[in-house]
């Protein structure tokens, strides 16, 4: 079973980690920007993973949301898809991907 530590520890290993679920059209916006980026990134499928529910619970502790996606670059939140496209239109992604050693 999945616990916090598990879920630190992903976040943590990857320099690029999305909690997505398939059928979700914002998290398919999140996939396709790092795809056309060239991000390599940790995907963790929720709706297609044993532990979904209680990965998606930790992640309200973690960011206060539980809604998907879940962006996490260089170990901290940069929260969901909207976030995500508000910083590469102001230009802040690709530097905060660079930085992270994700680019």
């Amino acid at each position: 079973m999945v616990d916090r530590e598990m879920v630190h520890a992903i976040i943590k290993d990857n320099k690029v980690v999305v909690f997505s679920k398939t059928w979700c059209p914002h998290c398919s916006s999140t996939k396709k920007t790092f795809n056309e980026l060239g991000v390599n990134f940790k995907l963790m499928e929720l709706d297609k993973t044993e532990d979904g529910d209680i990965i998606q619970d930790i992640l309200v502790e973690v960011t206060g949301a539980r809604t998907v996606p879940r962006v996490f670059i260089g170990g901290e939140s940069i929260g969901g898809n909207s976030d995500l496209q508000t910083l590469h239109s102001s230009g802040q992604l690709v530097p905060k991907l660079q930085k992270a050693g994700a680019l």
